[in-house]
């Protein structure tokens, strides 16, 4: 009887949140490390063929290499949020594919600081929307 204070809304939100924080932290590392272990194979892999220097060569590679994880991230985030698992847990994983699309529109409109903020911003409203608006409205589906 001592985590009584565990029980109550309020307690429960609050670690909650730190657990969301904490733990997407923790993920968000692994992520960037399973990106580099990613991109460091799949140049491995080309590089058994050829000898050619791929990352200064093709300017194209690059941004191939990161649209490659995005949609690896991608496809690994539609298992995890069609699983049984529970809220909390997808909440923590959401912060990897949120931060690989973010980071990537970075990349590639970091030319463009005001596109990048308002298609993020236009992407965090969006994603508010979904999960805080209604369920009765008509185009809104459950993942």
């Amino acid at each position: 009887m001592r985590f009584v204070f565990l029980k109550k809304p309020l307690a429960k939100n609050i670690l909650s949140t730190l657990a969301v924080v904490i733990f997407g932290f923790i993920l968000l590392n692994l992520t960037f490390l399973f990106d580099f272990l990613f991109q460091s194979s799949i140049i491995g892999f080309i590089k058994l063929f050829t000898p050619v220097d791929l990352m200064g060569n093709f300017h194209w590679f690059p941004p191939v290499m990161h649209i490659l994880f995005m949609i690896v991230i991608g496809l690994i985030s539609w298992f995890v949020f069609k699983s049984k698992l529970g809220a909390l847990y997808k909440a923590i994983f959401m912060t990897v594919p949120l931060a690989v699309v973010f980071v990537t529109m970075g990349m590639f409109l970091g030319q463009w600081p005001t596109v990048v903020y308002s298609i993020g911003g236009l992407l965090f409203i969006g994603i508010l929307f979904y999960f805080f608006a209604p369920r009765n409205l008509g185009f809104i589906t459950t993942l």
